[in-house]
Formats: C-alpha cells, structure tokens, sequence
C-alpha cells in the first residue's frame, strides 16, 4: 500500500509514521529527516535546505522533489511506502503523481492527521532533541530524567532552531494553507481519510489503521 501522511508540524505524524510502517512492513519516508541528515553531513544539499528550514520557511520545489524521487525509486519501496513530509503542496502532488504513474504505481491512501493550532504551538516548542542521538522529549509530556540530559547518551538536549515559537508559527501558518489545499486534492481524488488526532496515541493508531484497511 502506498499512503501519503498529512497534518501540521507537531501533529503526531512522526510518531504514527513509525507504527504504521511497522503494522505494514512497508518504510517510512521522511523528506524532513533525509533533509536534516544531509545538514549534519554537511552535504551542499542539507545547506541549502537548512537556509530555508531554519527560518520555517519551506525547502524548494526542486530540491524536495529531487530527494523524494530518488528515496521511491530504491528496491524497498516496490511493495508499498508512506510519505511523510512530501507532498507539501499541489504541485509536488502533481509532480508525485507522474512519478508514480511512470512506475505503474499510485497513491493509495491519504491520511490526515488534524489538530488544533494552539495545541500543536505548545506541543513543538516543547520539544527537546538530544545533540548526540537525535532521542526526542518534551518539556512537559516527555521530560528527561535529568533536565537537559539525554536519558539513552547523556549528552546535552537542544531545541532545533526550527522549534523556537516565532518559527513555528510561521511554519504553522504557511503549512496550514498547503495542507488544507492537499486535503481537498486527495479528498477529491476519494482518498482521503481524516483522523482526529486529540486522542491518545494508541487510539490515533487504531482510527488510521481502520481507514487504511477501508
């Protein structure tokens, strides 16, 4: 099955990412984490990107359709994926549905992962990233044992540049408009599903994995 992940920055995409591709043993594709790894190698690509991210503005058209493509064309793709972080908006989703029809394949399912603006601010300028491992916590839902310490390493947590509270609402803003325009897209194509995703994490999983199996 191939599906396609949306919702806003702090949605919970990450974390139901992961236990969907699990579910399906299919792999989880993130433009963001393939984007971020390219910056922490110092790639000429994770540069570019990086001038774009940490202002919470979003990478060129280009340069994510570039990572993504060559991502999909890889063996482990061939019985199904989820994209998470691509498409960002409809011309990525036209530029994504060429690719894949080029390839005999399409997408199959959209899941839309909705919460609130207000809770979502909170929730990722909340969040913590250990410099050395890249484990997550939260100030508050998450917290380390030690404040500022990695419980797996113990090196010191930081707060990404793009978590800080002006760039957050600028990529809340900006991502709201695209999302809500990709929702319509897939919605029109009859395969969107949207979840709710003020539940428990549990129960988020369960809702998606009842519309992927529709």
């Amino acid at each position: 099955m191939n599906i396609v992940l949306l919702g806003l920055p702090g949605s919970g995409k990450g974390t139901q990412a992961a236990r969907i591709t699990q579910e399906l043993n299919i792999p989880h594709i993130s433009t963001g984490d393939l984007l971020r790894k390219a910056y922490k190698e110092q790639t000429a690509l994770g540069l570019l990107a990086h001038t774009y991210m940490s202002k919470g503005e979003l990478v060129p058209d280009e340069v994510t359709i570039g990572i993504a493509f060559e991502r999909l064309k890889r063996a482990d793709c061939n019985n199904g994926f989820l994209l998470d972080g691509f498409p960002r908006n409809l011309f990525q989703a036209e530029a994504l549905k060429k690719q894949l029809a080029s390839m005999s394949k399409k997408i199959d399912k959209a899941i839309y992962i909705w919460m609130d603006e207000q809770i979502l601010l909170k929730r990722i300028t909340g969040r913590r990233v250990c410099s050395n491992c890249d484990e997550t916590y939260h100030v508050v839902n998450h917290p380390p044992k030690i404040d500022s310490q990695c419980d797996l390493c113990h090196a010191v947590l930081v707060q990404r540049e793009d978590d800080q509270e002006v760039t957050v609402k600028e990529r809340l803003r900006v991502n709201g408009e695209l999302t809500g325009e990709l929702a319509s897209y897939y919605r029109g194509a009859g395969i969107l599903h949207t979840i709710i995703g003020l539940k428990s994490i549990n129960e988020v999983t369960k809702d998606i994995l009842q519309a992927l199996r529709k």
